[in-house]
């Protein structure tokens, strides 16, 4: 059989220019599940394809005509593109379309209304069976795997669409259940895999040349003694790739000879989410740590060398605008190289879904709808600011971290390279804010210009009081500040090019930037 497997992405993704942008911030990876049931499909005797669409396109056409069974991964804000490639599949191919991944796992019903079968839950266990035809059923509830050593890695040979990362899971689950989290609930309860098991993988993908790694554990430094093996082992191995990111928690700051080790075997990359400097914030999505924890964190990563992804939460209803620019300013004094906003997003599945669901909060009106729920827009109804204000706190929160003072920073603290790349992100950061905005104005259809003009349910609440008067005199002297400062960085960017093209107009030079010049 012709397996296809697909990892879609939404319009947006899609687009060169977003895909420039993912490749600037960070080194282009695939998903690790589609992989590892590619693998298994591939050593059953089939002839396997897997293709990422954020990395890259394919022939539709010629997937359409050979593919036997098409299977895609679903999250939340891909999920309409996969119904839509599970749609046009059956209408122009024979192929039997398998659904699978977290959005599915929490909304198997809907995605049936596109698939043969819909996989719930872990499927390495059960995949085969349901390949090969011996399970039938329209959506299969697949149980967790319980000897992770036993799950076969990763297969990176059927994959056509490049990356340079590879990514490793040492475990799966976590030990804590934050409110919004979906990972610590399709991957449950929390299992580890022997280190032995990790170092061999480790192995393989030096032996295929990668130079960049990146942890997915939703919590690699869960288990420090664990972890502290594990770098023991790269570190006496001499396995440290060029980079290896993982995501941890502000616990880690409590070991200093776990940070050691980390900085020693180039885990040299950390997204911690601090989430908020308002203690209630932080109670009320059950995550479980302090402002001081959060403090000791990020002195101890600068003190060792890792470099910090602050990830932060906008939109909690416990938040208002000053404590998200309090988070933000804690980001630039602890010399986060990178701020990771993210608006509170209730996906499918997680307590956070269920209670704004009840009451009647959520912005979803079908489907179509799902792809916005990315973590870069308002899906529901804040209670301290317009879905449309939230929006735009999103993009202000990134605007302030990602401004010419950082660039300097950075490129002064770890060379020109990182610097550069700052004020590449602060471009960025600024061309999704206008972009955003305009669309807000005049995109008629489009998410944004729904967010806009959608009626603010909490309104009648601020009327007249502090948050209210806070947000309108923002939104005034924001805009006239990003003018300035997007006008300034463009001249930071263009100005090596601009100073190139004098000097080879003043040479006289038969080409520009390497390429030939047409001679009129």
């Amino acid at each position: 059989m012709f397996v296809t497997f697909i990892t879609p992405a939404s319009w947006l993704r899609r687009l060169k220019p977003y895909q420039w942008g993912a490749h600037v911030y960070g080194t282009p990876d695939s998903i690790t599940g589609p992989l590892i049931l590619a693998g298994i499909a591939k050593r059953a005797g089939n002839h396997v394809e897997a293709y990422e669409e954020l990395n890259g396109s394919f022939d539709m056409d010629r997937l359409i005509e050979k593919t036997d069974v098409l299977c895609l991964y679903t999250m939340t804000s891909n999920a309409p593109r996969a119904y839509d490639l599970a749609d046009l599949f059956h209408k122009k191919g024979h192929a039997h379309v398998i659904i699978g991944g977290m959005h599915a796992s929490a909304m198997p019903e809907e995605a049936a209304r596109h698939a043969d079968q819909v996989l719930v839950g872990e499927a390495e266990g059960t995949f085969l069976d349901v390949l090969q035809g011996r399970i039938p059923n329209r959506i299969v509830h697949c149980k967790p795997v319980c000897d992770l050593d036993s799950i076969p890695w990763p297969d990176y040979s059927v994959l056509k669409t490049p990356v340079k990362a590879a990514d490793i899971m040492t475990s799966r689950g976590c030990p804590y259940r934050c409110s919004f989290c979906t990972t610590s609930r399709m991957f449950s309860p929390y299992r580890q895999r022997s280190v032995d098991s990790v170092i061999a993988e480790i192995k393989h993908y030096h032996e295929m040349g990668f130079e960049y790694m990146n942890f997915e554990d939703d919590n690699f430094t869960a288990d420090k003694e664990r972890a502290k093996e594990i770098c023991r082992r790269i570190i006496a191995e001499n396995l440290q790739f060029k980079e290896t990111f993982f995501f941890g928690r502000t616990d880690m700051a409590n070991d200093p000879e776990m940070l050691d080790l980390l900085a020693k075997a180039h885990l040299n990359w950390v997204l911690i989410g601090i989430e908020s400097l308002n203690q209630k914030t932080l109670d009320a999505v059950n995550k479980h740590q302090s402002i001081e924890d959060i403090r000791r964190a990020g002195k101890a990563c600068r003190d060792h060398g890792i470099q910090l992804i602050a990830s932060i939460v906008v939109g909690a209803d416990t938040d208002t605008h000053e404590d998200i620019m309090r988070t933000v300013q804690f980001a630039k004094d602890i010399d986060a190289s990178k701020l990771q906003p993210a608006i509170l997003t209730p996906f499918p599945g997680t307590p956070v879904y269920e209670g704004y669901e009840k009451e009647g909060r959520m912005l979803v009106r079908d489907e179509r709808d799902w792809e916005p729920f990315d973590m870069m827009n308002a899906t529901y109804q804040p209670k301290n600011m317009s879905p449309w204000d939230l929006e735009m706190e999103f993009f202000h929160a990134a605007c302030s971290f990602y401004d010419r003072r950082g660039a300097i920073r950075m490129g002064k603290t770890f060379g020109p390279a990182y610097g550069l790349t700052r004020y590449a992100l602060a471009l960025l950061a600024r061309l999704g804010k206008w972009g955003t905005w305009l669309a807000g104005v005049v995109g008629k259809g489009s998410w944004y210009y729904y967010l806009r003009h959608i009626p603010w349910r909490y309104a009648t609440d601020h009327e007249g009081d502090e948050i209210g008067h806070v947000l309108k005199q923002l939104r005034r002297k924001d805009d006239a500040q990003e003018v300035a400062t997007t006008l300034a960085v463009l001249a930071v960017l263009v100005s090596p090019v601009v100073r190139r093209v004098r000097r080879l107009m003043k040479d006289g030079s038969p080409s520009l930037l390497g390429r030939p010049i047409r001679q009129s």
